[in-house]
């Protein structure tokens, strides 16, 4: 089981997501904790006002939202009862047991997983502390209690499996899914828990998942009043659908609001540096030839290395997405030795490296095969019929260099087009 602990400022938005996904039939909530009326006797209205009367008792908390997701494995499918009785006792265990809490289950991912909104607000207008909740509470919460259903470790499994699925813009484009709904969706699983510290950077994330952020040309009326609209791309990286406009989503998607977090994700990134070059560094010495090789191994090991190229197809740039810790680096933000300037030539090394070795290999086999035809054209045993003639001596004497020529040069190494013989041209007749 993984936990995901997102604070906000936005009841409403929060609430308003998990609605929607309800009303487009890939969600349900499942019960309404600790509200003075049962689920199915209240109103939408009604659910939501519970939250923001708790919150309006202390107005000067602004992070006074929580959103919080349980996510299992996919093999992992549990009764309704079942996710209730978890989430009851995850909130216990986190301190939020007492708060009014909506809980959703939501069926449009690749892996089963709840929702559960609440608000940090008590009915006595004292704020529940939440700095390091995730690490002093929800951990040792969710291993406890993984091993007491028996639930799959978060340890034991890649987290690759929790992450959101990239939007496929073919079921886009012909209108199968909502484009807002699929990039809600992919930011609010983004925009939280990544640390980024550029546009830039937050885009090489976006574009795994098929969307990107645009601020339009630096001339344009849009750039210059700090504006900012998404769209799906696809493999090219070229825009499918039309643009939407960044105050149309409820996750705090503005570039004000972006730009507000480079500084503290700048902050958290830092500790998690080292690992991202250790793992890099490893991979590089793994003798791997070819820098999108390099990116495979990579992303086993949880790290997507994005390439950026110009116009002409050259690499520029690289940026590490190192999914472990939800860190983003540009290359060169990790040393020097991790610009792609540097990443390229160590991958030109290893090809080097990786050729020499082959011929190396192949000279070592043909003087071996040298020596054994040597000793067979001496042995006096040998049969008379095969004879040891100038030709036959000549033969088993070739030098490496000759037999390597011999095959480069033998037909089976020419392209299909120099091997066909030239076409006759057909003579004209000429008629009287």
């Amino acid at each position: 089981m993984v936990a995901v602990i997102n604070s906000g400022t936005s009841i409403r938005g929060a609430f308003l997501y998990n609605e929607s996904k309800v009303q487009e039939g890939v969600a349900d909530c499942l019960m309404a904790v600790n509200y003075p009326m049962d689920l199915e006797d209240m109103t939408e209205k009604m659910r939501l006002n519970m939250l923001l009367k708790m919150a309006e008792r202390n107005p000067a908390v602004k992070r006074n939202c929580i959103h919080i997701s349980l996510n299992f494995a996919p093999e992992e499918q549990h009764s309704r009862e079942f996710l209730k009785e978890l989430a009851q006792e995850y909130m216990d265990r986190i301190g939020f047991g007492d708060q009014p809490f909506l809980l959703y289950q939501h069926y449009d991912s690749g892996h089963p997983h709840v929702h559960i909104l609440t608000t940090t607000v008590r009915h006595d207008g004292i704020r529940i502390e939440t700095n390091n909740i995730g690490k002093i509470l929800s951990e040792p919460a969710r291993k406890e209690m993984e091993i007491k259903y028996g639930l799959v470790k978060a340890e034991d499994h890649k987290k690759e499996l929790f992450q959101p699925k990239a939007i496929n813009p073919a079921v886009v484009q012909y209108g199968k899914v909502s484009s807002k709904r699929a990039i809600s969706s992919i930011l609010s699983s983004v925009l939280n828990s990544y640390k980024y510290t550029s546009l830039a950077e937050l885009n090489a994330l976006l574009q795994l998942y098929n969307v990107t952020a645009q601020r339009g040309d630096e001339d344009s009326r849009m750039y210059k009043n700090k504006g900012l609209t998404y769209r799906i791309i696809n493999k090219e990286g070229k825009p499918i659908s039309t643009p939407i406009k960044a105050s149309a989503f409820h996750q705090k998607a503005l570039l004000k609001d972006i730009e507000a977090r480079f500084l503290r994700n700048d902050v958290e990134r830092q500790k998690h540096k080292a690992k991202a070059r250790v793992t890099i560094d490893k991979c590089l010495r793994t003798s791997v030839a070819g820098i999108e090789k390099l990116a495979g191994i990579l992303k086993k090991e949880g790290i997507d290395l994005v390439l950026r190229r110009n116009k002409d197809g050259f690499i520029y740039g690289v940026t590490c997405i190192d999914h472990r810790t939800k860190s983003i680096f540009n290359g060169s933000d990790l040393g020097k030795q991790f610009s792609a300037a540097a990443i390229l030539e160590r991958c030109r090394q290893n090809e080097v490296q990786s050729e020499t070795h082959i011929i190396s290999n192949i000279r070592e086999k043909v003087n071996n095969k040298e020596e054994k035809h040597k000793q067979q054209t001496h042995n006096p045993h040998n049969d008379p019929s095969q004879g040891s003639g100038p030709e036959q001596k000549g033969n088993a004497e070739k030098t490496l260099i000759e037999q390597l020529m011999q095959a480069e040069y033998s037909s089976n190494y020419l392209p299909f087009e120099l091997r066909k013989s030239p076409k006759k041209k057909k003579k004209k007749s000429k008629h009287l």
